[in-house]
């Protein structure tokens, strides 16, 4: 079984350093079995980042008007509260052991909403925009305004969620834009809310596989950035957040640009 120590010395091999803010992927049973089980986990990587660091999950939600099959139902969702409602399971168990870990924090737009634990958490958290929040006033925008990592521990490459980041600031044209209702508290009352956002749940224009993410991480980790290495038995990565937001950008605008577009320095 894998202990703390073991854990805390295979991400501090992966690159993860004193300080740092991480955003984690995490597939907690391909890492095999934890003493203690996947809080462990959590506390391995605090261990490495020590007290300023902070850890950060993908949380999402659940409800918009689109997953009802009948608009009588609007009453009876319950409101997005950031204390309270849990992250979707699609992203795995992770992120909502992560938001419900003593100290941990949730931003307030309900798709995009991550959990953080650890020295600057609140910051991350705080002020995420309801509209297009996987821009610059996200908890993503943030990590790469940090100069903070990405990790995925057992997770495959597509599902680097700093890439929305990228997609968001790529400047192509024809990017999906999905626009939706979602209910939230305002003053503890439930509010049903219009949202409107670059769509996150297909490739943002077409012409992309739904996993394309995963070819823009290979060729990241093909040009020499970026470590590959074992977290327990789980397959494990660990970028650097702006090089590979700024990489993502680049490769979005080399393939779909309009024909005036200047490439980035």
């Amino acid at each position: 079984m894998w202990t703390r120590p073991a854990l805390a010395e295979h991400v501090q091999a992966l690159g993860l350093g004193r300080g740092d803010s991480v955003l984690v992927h995490a597939g907690l049973r391909s890492v095999g079995p934890i003493l203690g089980g996947p809080d462990v986990l959590i506390a391995a990587i605090g261990d490495v980042i020590g007290p300023t660091g902070t850890i950060l999950g993908y949380c999402d939600w659940n409800y918009d008007d689109r997953d009802l099959p009948d608009p009588s139902l609007r009453p009876h969702v319950p409101p997005f509260d950031p204390e309270r409602s849990r992250a979707t399971r699609d992203n795995g168990a992770f992120p909502e052991l992560l938001r419900t870990t003593p100290g941990a924090c949730r931003s307030g737009n309900p798709g995009a909403s991550c959990a953080a634990l650890g020295g600057r958490a609140q910051w991350f958290t705080a002020d995420h925009a309801l509209d297009y929040g996987y821009g610059p006033h996200s908890p993503l925008g943030k990590l790469v305004e940090a100069r903070g990592k990405t990790m995925l521990i057992g997770a495959p490459l597509d599902t680097m969620t700093l890439l929305h980041h990228a997609e968001h600031l790529a400047d192509i044209p024809g990017k999906r834009v999905r626009r939706y209702e979602a209910p939230i508290l305002v003053d503890g009352k439930a509010v049903w809310r219009p949202f409107e956002e670059f769509d996150t749940s297909d490739p943002v224009v077409a012409g992309l596989e739904a996993d394309y993410f995963a070819d823009i991480v290979e060729g990241f980790l093909a040009s020499g950035r970026g470590k590959r290495g074992l977290v327990g038995y789980a397959p494990s990565v660990l970028v650097e957040a702006e090089p590979i937001v700024r990489f993502a950008v680049d490769w979005l605008e080399r393939r779909f640009a309009a024909p005036n577009h200047q490439p980035r320095e």
